[in-house]
């Protein structure tokens, strides 16, 4: 490649010599020009183009509901609602938290004042209230409840729920109340209420003439 030039001395045009490594050097350059303009261009073509229905969304990864991300975390439920499998599994997992980790440091001595049940998970009470601490503690410890989350777990959560539970009154007075005597009663629940009882008795009040007990759609 060259480019006339007026030579200073002659007043004549000579050519100017470019040496071959530096044309090669721009010849390289035009053709990476050339290339990053042709994927911009299918990059422009890709965007413009309607997205497709069964392809993922761009919004999956930043997780956005209703948006192709991945469905939100089911709430917790409390473990009296749940049933077969589903309860024992999570029955499971806090027996483990109660075992390992609650009761090593926060279990008082047996007494007739604390009491306890070697066979708690059979008092739905008492596995309600623990199920309900042990959540409480899952939400508190987490980064999101602040540096205060932990003492907001022990003043709100822990002292109220072991003192309801651990009662000299409370659901497991009738059980454990010395390490050397283990135990285990399920206290009765009281009977129905008298209006039920009532209710029971009387039957359904009669109908009126012309007027059927029968539900009609």
């Amino acid at each position: 490649m060259s480019e006339p030039v007026k030579s200073p001395a002659e007043g004549e045009l000579e050519p100017v010599r470019i040496p071959d490594p530096q044309l090669e050097g721009i010849e390289a350059s035009v053709r990476r020009l050339m290339e990053q303009s042709a994927q911009q261009a299918q990059q422009l073509d890709h965007l413009a183009s309607a997205p497709d229905p069964g392809g993922p969304s761009p919004f999956t990864a930043f997780g956005m509901p209703g948006l192709g991300g991945p469905p939100p975390a089911a709430e917790p439920r409390p473990i009296l609602e749940l049933d077969g499998e589903e309860r024992e599994d999570e029955l499971d997992a806090l027996s483990d938290w109660v075992d390992d980790f609650l009761l090593p440091v926060y279990g008082a001595e047996v007494t007739t004042a604390a009491p306890w049940c070697l066979r708690w998970q059979e008092h739905d009470d008492v596995v309600a209230w623990l199920h309900a601490l042990w959540l409480a503690y899952q939400q508190h410890k987490d980064p999101e409840a602040g540096l205060s989350g932990p003492f907001v777990w022990h003043r709100d959560f822990l002292t109220h729920a072991m003192a309801a539970i651990r009662a000299p009154g409370g659901p497991l007075s009738a059980c454990m109340t010395s390490p050397e005597r283990p135990a285990h009663r399920i206290l009765p629940s009281p009977p129905p209420s008298a209006r039920r009882e009532k209710a029971a008795a009387t039957g359904p009040e009669p109908s009126g003439p012309g007027e059927s007990n029968e539900l009609t759609a």
